[in-house]
């Protein structure tokens, strides 16, 4: 198969385009910068894409966006959160919707959809919550109804925190766990749904290769643990202490809106998409999980 890829230097990106090869498709990448064959070339900022990428094309994997876990949130931040993923995602579907036989678009979203949602179990059925990231979830999945209304085949891809080594949250946890002073945050409560880097790219080459997935579709492992939990299973993996404890005022302080948004923020989601069309997860739960990413 044809597949077009942005955002294909991030995290999930570098490690999807090399599998994508190995399972024999043609894979282009869609880049902002200079474009060297076989990239293509696109602009969002200017509203610009190369629509021969699209021509032939079976699927175009969207990840492009602004990190949302880097940096505090200024106005500034927000705004750029905001705008490289809706513009950018409604400038794609418009393309994809120029095309005679429009491609499947395999669109990211997050889990920041649902929001703060305490004790509640999330599954794809339910709305979207309150706040800037569930704002800028709906705005962003809302972006690809130009492919959809074309009669593309568009799933949301809904990823859980994504755990690797490489890069991402785990990454940045990974220096203060090894010194001994990684600990919970807050009350430590807080449900956290995460998933594996390597199930996200499994997930979707299924969904490239595959018409069994559409709509939105959580993209986070079935066991979805407590901030708590979570720490004491990394500081198991590593071999090193977890007593350390952030409080809230004090991660609000380092964090700013960001700790009541992400750090502190309680989403319970399940993958019943998945589940329902029989994928399994090479890691379900969060400690073989950490142990094979980390190496121990």
């Amino acid at each position: 198969m044809r597949v077009l890829v942005t955002g294909a230097s991030g995290l999930v990106g570098r490690a999807l385009v090399p599998a994508l090869r190995e399972g024999g498709h043609s894979v282009r990448r869609l880049v902002r910068g200079p474009a060297h064959a076989p990239d293509a070339r696109w602009d969002p900022a200017a509203g610009t894409i190369d629509q021969d990428a699209l021509a032939g094309c079976d699927a175009v994997v969207h990840l492009a966006g602004e990190s949302i876990a880097e940096g505090r949130w200024t106005e500034a931040k927000k705004a750029r959160i905001r705008e490289s993923r809706v513009a950018p995602t409604r400038l794609l579907a418009e393309a994809i919707a120029r095309e005679r036989r429009p491609p499947a678009l395999l669109a990211a979203s997050a889990i920041g959809f649902y929001g703060d949602r305490g004790e509640e179990v999330l599954t794809e059925d339910h709305e979207a919550g309150t706040g800037f990231l569930p704002d800028v979830c709906r705005e962003w999945e809302a972006a690809t109804g130009a492919a959809r209304d074309a009669g593309a085949r568009v799933a949301r891809l809904r990823l859980g925190v994504v755990l690797a080594k490489e890069g991402g949250a785990l990454a940045a946890m990974l220096t203060p766990f090894r010194l001994g002073v990684g600990g919970r945050l807050g009350s430590g409560r807080q449900w956290f749904s995460w998933i594996a880097l390597p199930d996200v790219v499994e997930i979707i080459v299924r969904a490239v290769e595959r018409p069994d997935l559409d709509g939105p579709v959580n993209v986070v492992a079935p066991t979805p643990v407590r901030n708590a939990d979570f720490t004491r299973a990394l500081g198991s993996v590593l071999g090193r202490p977890t007593v350390a404890a952030m409080p809230a005022f004090a991660a609000r302080l380092a964090f700013g809106e960001m700790a009541d948004a992400l750090r502190l923020a309680s989403t319970r989601v399940v993958p019943v998409r998945l589940d329902g069309v029989g994928h399994r997860l090479r890691f379900p739960e969060v400690e073989g999980a950490l142990r094979d990413l980390l190496g121990d």
